[in-house]
């Protein structure tokens, strides 16, 4: 079994390429302006530097190595980098997921029975606007109503994800991640507000900035989401659409708690205007039982695990 993650630097396919290798997969990863270091991958993964925006760079690698699963994970996933740069942005997260399926059209004139499972890591930020406290969790049939150029983003590659699968017959199978977190993670509430605190406990500052602590956010640990992807590349029903999410939503401040109950840090709180965006979910919560239906998967890692785990690495790597 041959795997290809794309995106392999970020979080997630670091994860993921940890916990297919206990299964004996020959893993693929490509990356680009990874957000992790590379160094911390295992050595038995075959790496390969790859923009996902440019079509022969992609086509070499799948025709090169055939992997039975593409995980689609490679993306700009920063809503307010979005906001400052929305054509990278699409240039990413679309180009770069027609580039997969269009690679595998051209390999299918040549070996028609090459069809590999692409396992596309979409958003819950596709939800945007119908991210309601009436409307949570939400289901996978709610209206898509994007806030940021991201999730507009996202919308696109779940819907051309879906259009490969109707008008191709291409084995496409979308997941709508919710907010996930764990070590490794940067630029995320629980990683930002984690990688602070152990500043604070090395004397760097005494201070938390913070944005809106108002609102509700549901957390899923990452290595629980490696562990649904593979599920779905194996039970997923291709075509289908799958949200992942945590089982409960908690206030932002309710995790400064959490973290405050895993240090001994004292600090001070103090909202900085520059982390509070012009439009906010108020909560973002998702109903994942389609996916616990499809698969068996259920959470396992609880957030004040998650919590602990991630200033434990900030600990070692600050």
């Amino acid at each position: 079994m041959i795997s290809l993650i794309t995106g392999i630097g970020g979080m997630i396919g670091s994860h993921l390429a940890e916990y297919l290798l206990k299964k004996e997969n020959k893993i693929i990863g490509t990356y680009y302006n990874s957000t992790i270091n590379i160094e911390e991958l295992p050595n038995n993964v075959n790496l390969i530097e790859c923009d996902v925006r440019y079509l022969k760079s992609v086509y070499d690698i799948i025709s090169k190595y055939f992997p039975d699963k593409i995980y689609h994970l490679a993306a700009q996933s920063l809503p307010t980098v979005s906001i400052t740069k929305p054509e990278e942005t699409f240039d990413i997260n679309c180009i770069g997921t027609i580039n997969i399926f269009e690679s595998i059209k051209m390999i299918r004139t040549q070996k028609p029975e090459y069809n590999p499972k692409v396992i596309v890591a979409c958003s819950s930020a596709e939800y945007g606007a119908s991210l309601t406290i009436e409307n949570t969790p939400i289901k996978e049939d709610m209206q898509l109503l994007p806030l940021h150029p991201y999730g507009v983003s996202k919308v696109a590659q779940d819907l051309i994800s879906y259009q490969y699968f109707k008008s191709d017959k291409l084995n496409s199978i979308r997941v709508r991640i919710f907010n996930t977190t764990g070590p490794r993670k940067i630029n995320d509430v629980c990683s930002d507000f984690t990688k602070r605190v152990v500043e604070i406990e090395n004397g760097i500052s005494n201070t938390l900035l913070v944005g809106n602590i108002s609102t509700k956010r549901a957390i899923t640990d990452v290595r629980d989401l490696v562990i649904a992807l593979e599920l779905l590349s194996e039970k997923g029903e291709i075509g289908e659409v799958y949200n992942v999410s945590g089982e409960k939503a908690y206030l932002i401040s309710d995790i400064i708690e959490i973290i405050k109950n895993n240090s001994n840090a004292k600090f001070e709180i103090k909202v900085d205007e520059q982390l509070l965006r012009p439009t906010d979910e108020p909560v973002i919560f998702g109903d994942s039982t389609k996916l616990k239906n499809c698969t068996g998967w259920k959470q396992q890692y609880q957030i004040e695990k998650t919590i602990a785990d991630m200033l434990d690495y900030w600990r070692k790597n600050i």
